[in-house]
């Protein structure tokens, strides 16, 4: 089975789960005093199998957890939610002389949890460890960290961001110094140094820069999902994709190369999906529909080489009638989220009541209907000058013709 991203969002079923929005918990010891605090998001992304296909299930650590399991002593701490049917996340710690760091993560999940895992095929319970970068923590300071971390597990990713914990608390109060991550401190640029030079100096010819290369054009990709009762197209959806991205202080762009990619999805009465996975990137968009009108979702995307995670689950583009298809063969150029840009290229997307494994009569984008508006104006601009030239010269001629009678 092939490795799937995280955060990606489903909808089947008419089912929505929702990130997490954060966690906010305070461990005791056995004198009731506080020993370990926690404050966190933490959004899953499981790969798992569901009516003999690949199935993703997309959801957050919910804000009511128990902490039973948590534990706290002098070299070794561990912090355990416990949440839904059976799911729990634990991290733990340990002193390191006067510095403590987190070992290991274990995340266990019960598939036979069907709020969260439809049409599962398994009803096991699973378990993943990783081991984070978590380290150098101060003892008597809080780790902060309000950057995404991403963690990779088997067919896990776990992403954590707004995290703020203190293991070791000592007094039973929380302390008000931060360890910061190195993902939260800014980074900082050198100003320019300026070179005086006197009259008689050589002028130093500046350095040349090369600019950044522009990427081409992409490759147009033709994309389907069929449907499981009879195999016939069910979604269709034909575009060049480029994802602009911003990591830290980095802004980059990636071409989304349509050979070799592996696409896969669901078809619904309400909702349907199509997931794309390359070798650098994996798309999942969510369509829904409300009878009458479609519309692209929610969007997440997963950059491979490079960790990057985002996803948008209230997006309104692509919006069309049921029953036809959306067209947009211009450059659009969408903001998905404040660090997440996607571009299209000649995009045509179907994603309810394909007929016959074609796409139906397509509605048009804005920009494409203007593009048709520009000859036309221009052309109707020329027709009204040519019958203003023939009236001047019809004018012209009759006075002409005029004059030369009376002249005899």
């Amino acid at each position: 089975m092939s490795r799937y991203a995280a955060f990606v969002l489903l909808l089947s079923s008419g089912i929505v789960f929702q990130l997490s929005h954060g966690t906010e918990v305070n461990v005791t010891n056995k004198d009731g005093k506080l020993c370990l605090y926690a404050s966190l998001t933490v959004n899953f992304s499981v790969e798992y199998t569901a009516a003999g296909k690949g199935a993703l299930a997309t959801f957050g650590l919910p804000s009511n957890v128990t902490t039973t399991g948590s534990k706290c002593d002098n070299t070794s701490s561990t912090l355990t939610l416990n949440f839904g049917a059976g799911h729990s996340w634990s991290i733990n710690f340990t002193v390191n002389g006067k510095n403590y760091q987190t070992d290991t993560i274990t995340f266990s999940y019960n598939l036979n949890d069907s709020s969260l895992f439809p049409n599962s095929e398994s009803n096991e319970t699973k378990s993943v460890t990783a081991k984070p970068q978590i380290t150098d923590i101060g003892l008597g300071t809080c780790y902060s960290c309000k950057s995404r971390d991403l963690i990779q597990a088997d067919l896990v990713n776990m992403t954590l961001s707004d995290v703020l914990i203190q293991a070791f608390v000592s007094n039973g109060s929380r302390s008000e110094n931060e360890t910061i991550c190195s993902a939260d401190v800014p980074t900082t640029t050198a100003a320019p140094t300026t070179t005086v030079t006197n009259s008689t100096s050589t002028p130093t010819t500046p350095p040349t820069t090369t600019p950044t290369p522009t990427l081409p054009t992409p490759t147009t990709g033709k994309y389907g999902v069929k449907n499981d009762a009879n195999g016939t197209d069910c979604l269709l959806a034909t575009f060049g994709l480029r994802i602009g991205f911003t990591q830290g202080e980095k802004y980059q762009e990636m071409n989304f190369e349509p050979n070799g990619t592996k696409a896969s999805g669901s078809c619904g009465t309400n909702s349907s999906e199509l997931l794309l996975v390359s070798n650098d990137i994996t798309i999942m968009f969510t369509f829904i529909s409300d009878s009458k009108k479609f519309r692209l979702h929610a969007l997440n995307v997963t950059t491979h080489g490079v960790q990057f995670s985002e996803v948008n689950t209230n997006l309104s583009l692509w919006e069309a009638s049921v029953g036809s298809s959306y067209m947009c063969n211009k450059e659009q150029n969408n903001t998905i989220t404040n660090l997440l840009s996607l571009y299209t290229f000649n995009l045509q997307v179907q994603p309810f009541e394909v007929k016959k494994g074609v796409f139906s009569t397509a509605e048009e984008c804005q920009g494409d209907a203007e593009s048709f508006l520009v000859p036309i104006a221009v052309g109707v601009a020329l027709l009204v000058l040519i019958l203003i030239v023939m009236v001047v010269y019809f004018i012209g001629r009759k006075r002409y013709m005029a004059t030369g009678y009376e002249s005899f």
